[in-house]
C-alpha cells in the first residue's frame, strides 16, 4: 500500500533538499575561487562567479581572504593594457577583463572589504581605462564598468571613499566622460561626480582653485545646453510650438553665450543651426523685415 508524507515529513524532506542544493552550490563557489589562481581555469571561473555575485552576499570577503585571488584579478586588469595603446581591444577580451571587474565591484560594495580595497589602491589599476577615448563597444563596455566599480564606492557615501578619490584623477576623468562618453558612462560620471559635491570635503576641493571650479561647471552647463537643444529641436517639429518658442527660446542659445564652450562642438552647433532654421521656417515679415506671428 503505497504511503503518502504528511505535512511535516515533506517539509523536512524539502529543507533536506534545499540545503543539500546550497551545499552544493557553496562547493563549487569554493572549486570557482580556487580556480582564479590558475591561468588556465580562470576563465570560466570569472564567468561562474561574476554570475553569482548577487547571490553570495558573503562573496566578496571569500574573494578577498583567499590566496591569490585578488592578484589573479588584478592580472587580468594587467593583461589588457597591451591591447588599450594602440587600441585593439577585442570583444573577448572586453568580456572577459569585465567579468573581474564585476568581482571586484563586488569587493568595492562590501563593508568588510572596502577600506582594504582602497588601502591597497586598487582602483588606481582601472584608471588606464577611463583614460581610453574609443568608441568601439569593446572599450564603452571596458569604461561603463570600471566606472561601476567607482560608483559602488562612493554609492556607500562614506568619507574614506571620498578622501581617497580626490587624491587620484577621478575628477577630470569624469569630467571628460561626462563630456564625450556613451550616454550610460555619462550617467555614471556624473553620479560619482554628485556623490563628490555632496561631500562636504569633496566641495572644498572642486571649489578651492578657480581653475576646478570653472571646468566643472563648464562641463555641467555643456550637458545642459545638449539635454536642452535636443528638447528644443524636438519640439521645433511641431508646428504650435514654434510659433510659441519663437517667443520664449532663451536668448542665450541664440547669441553667442556658448560659443566658448561649442568652440571644439560640431554637433551641438550644428543642432543649434537646426532650431534656428526650424524657428525662421513659416515666420512671415512685415516690410520692414520684422518677424510677425503666423495665425
Amino acid at each position: 500500500m503505497t504511503r503518502f508524507l504528511n505535512h511535516s515529513e515533506l517539509l523536512f524532506s524539502l529543507q533536506a533538499v534545499t540545503s543539500a542544493l546550497a551545499q552544493v552550490d557553496r562547493e563549487k563557489i569554493y572549486q570557482w575561487i580556487n580556480e582564479l589562481s590558475n591561468p588556465e581555469t580562470r576563465e570560466n571561473a570569472l564567468l561562474e562567479l561574476s554570475k553569482k555575485r548577487e547571490s553570495v552576499p558573503d562573496l566578496a570577503p571569500m574573494l578577498w581572504h583567499s590566496c591569490g585571488t585578488i592578484a589573479g584579478l588584478l592580472q587580468e586588469i594587467v593583461n589588457i593594457y597591451p591591447s588599450i595603446n594602440p587600441p585593439t581591444l577585442s570583444a573577448h577580451q572586453s568580456n572577459r577583463v569585465c567579468n573581474a571587474l564585476a568581482l571586484l565591484q563586488c569587493v568595492a560594495s562590501h563593508p568588510e572589504t572596502r577600506s582594504a580595497f582602497l588601502a591597497a589602491h586598487i582602483p588606481l589599476f582601472l584608471y588606464p581605462f577611463l583614460h581610453t577615448v574609443s568608441k568601439t563597444r569593446p572599450f564603452e563596455y571596458l569604461r561603463l564598468t570600471s566606472l561601476g566599480v567607482i560608483g559602488a564606492l562612493v554609492k556607500t557615501d562614506e568619507q574614506e571613499v571620498i578622501n581617497f578619490l580626490l587624491t587620484t584623477e577621478i575628477i577630470p576623468l569624469c569630467l571628460r566622460i561626462m563630456e564625450s562618453g556613451s550616454e550610460l558612462s555619462k550617467t555614471v560620471a556624473t553620479f560619482i561626480l554628485q556623490k563628490i559635491l555632496l561631500d562636504d570635503t569633496g566641495l572644498a576641493y572642486i571649489c578651492q582653485t578657480y581653475e576646478r571650479f570653472s571646468h566643472v561647471a563648464m562641463i555641467l552647463g555643456k550637458m545642459i545646453l545638449q539635454l536642452s537643444k535636443e528638447c528644443y529641436l524636438r519640439l521645433s517639429d511641431n508646428s504650435r510650438a514654434r510659433e510659441a518658442l519663437r517667443q520664449c527660446l532663451p536668448d542665450q542659445l541664440k547669441d553667442t553665450t556658448f560659443a566658448a564652450v561649442l568652440k571644439d562642438d560640431t554637433t551641438t552647433k550644428r543642432w543649434l543651426a537646426q532650431l534656428v532654421k526650424n524657428l525662421q521656417e513659416g515666420q512671415v515679415t512685415d516690410p520692414r523685415g520684422i518677424p510677425l506671428l503666423t495665425q
